[in-house]
């Protein structure tokens, strides 16, 4: 508990929400302080999951049983205010794995991005008492859009947080403007990372066929991250749709963005992205064929440090940092419904950006059933299959969860 009680006296941002919380908390259209503490609402998650890692190289294959458990506390609105509290801890129960930078320090096996820790998921107050704005203030979940740029790694047991200012306003009909500023990352390993970003996002939905998005992402690593020369810019938009009937629909998306060098960072920075889909549903089955490039450039290629990037580019989580080669992903997935399970195959060709090189091919699976809105389980697999880039790897997990 010392621990937690340092941890919540470190970040400024989360300071101020802990102050806020304490003070001007309230439930539904509370009309007093005492209403406010009394009508909140009460939140518990707990995640049990085995994961199964064999990579083919010197590393001992990893067994990892490891709990995820959330207790949270949010208030409900007081004169335009809330205020959230979450604890989150992740304990192993079986620890055959290398739990990454700072972790265990087993390095003669693979890697389960899953440590042992305790911390403040997430503390933070938000204020709606403007017409059309929100306004959020502390240590909070961010996902935009699919999290290709900014995301929770909700997969990993301990998620990545950030301590920011997240501003929206809807004024304009079918138009949300977003502003958000991050002071800090706090990542899947528990580790903090000082930044100064400045995220700038616009979404209009006034159109049958599509919803058109442009953005503004401004990534600047402080001196005390060691990661200075990583600071980018990136600039990009996408439209984003559907087209059809009932359950049988067209589904398609086009996005472009283009990364360059910012503030203090390397100025070989200096490549594009593209992502395509092509699809469809019916008869409750999903089918996508998609495109997505990560360019390359002569500093690390194209990157999203801030995204959930065990959504993209496989689940065997190969290519989390983009190769300098760059990286261009060929997928074909699909998804459906069957007797109460979720099901979703893909399959990814991967290749270089530049050079020609064919890294190599993936193929992940997975099935997850909810048993009632409280209870649900899951299994999951992915083997890749290396040519020119890393080695042959098999992943399994299997998983229960319940969420009151």
């Amino acid at each position: 508990m010392n621990n937690i009680a340092k941890r919540f006296e470190q970040p400024r941002l989360q300071a101020l929400a802990l102050s806020a919380f304490l003070a001007c908390g309230a439930p539904a259209k509370a009309g007093t302080f005492t209403e406010a503490l009394t009508a909140g609402k009460a939140e518990v998650n707990m995640r049990l999951r085995y994961e199964r890692v064999e990579q083919n190289n010197a590393l001992k294959d990893a067994d990892g049983l490891t709990l995820r458990t959330r207790l949270g506390y949010g208030s409900a609105d007081y004169r335009g205010l809330r205020a959230y509290l979450e604890m989150e801890n992740t304990s192993s129960l079986i620890e055959d794995f290398n739990s990454g930078p700072g972790g265990n320090g087993k390095s003669s096996y693979s890697v389960i991005a899953d440590p042992d820790n305790s911390e403040v998921n997430q503390a933070y107050v938000s204020y709606s008492g403007i017409p059309d704005a929100h306004l959020k203030i502390g240590r909070q979940r961010m996902i935009w859009d699919n999290a290709r740029f900014l995301g929770n790694v909700g997969w990993r047991q301990n998620e990545q947080t950030y301590d920011a200012v997240d501003f929206t306003n809807t004024t304009v009909p079918h138009l949300s403007l977003n502003y958000a500023y991050i002071d800090k990352v706090r990542n899947i390993f528990g580790a903090d990372a000082d930044m100064s970003n400045h995220l700038i996002h616009a979404s209009f939905d006034g159109l049958d066929f599509a919803a058109l998005t442009l953005y503004g992402y401004f990534l600047e690593y402080n001196a005390s991250s060691g990661l200075r020369a990583n600071s980018n810019r990136t600039l990009g938009g996408f439209i984003d749709g559907d087209y059809g009937a009932g359950s049988t629909r067209l589904l398609y998306r086009a996005e472009y963005a283009r990364q360059s060098d910012y503030a203090d960072g390397n100025n070989a920075i200096d490549a594009d992205y593209y992502h395509f889909i092509l699809g469809g549903t019916a008869k409750g089955i999903s089918v996508k064929f998609g495109y997505e490039l990560l360019g390359a450039d002569s500093f690390s290629g194209f990157e999203t440090p801030l995204a959930t990037k065990h959504a993209f580019n496989g689940w065997a989580d190969i290519f989390l940092n983009t190769p300098v080669d760059g990286l261009q992903d060929r997928y074909l997935s699909v998804g459906g419904k069957f007797k109460g399970f979720k099901l979703l195959g893909v399959y990814h060709d991967f290749r270089a950006d530049k050079g020609g090189a064919d890294y190599g091919s993936e193929i992940d699976l997975l099935a997850i059933k909810k048993f009632t809105k409280h209870y649900s389980a899951g299994i999951k697999y992915a083997r890749y299959n290396a040519d020119d880039f890393s080695v042959d790897n098999d992943k399994f997990w299997l998983w229960a969860e319940l969420k009151f």
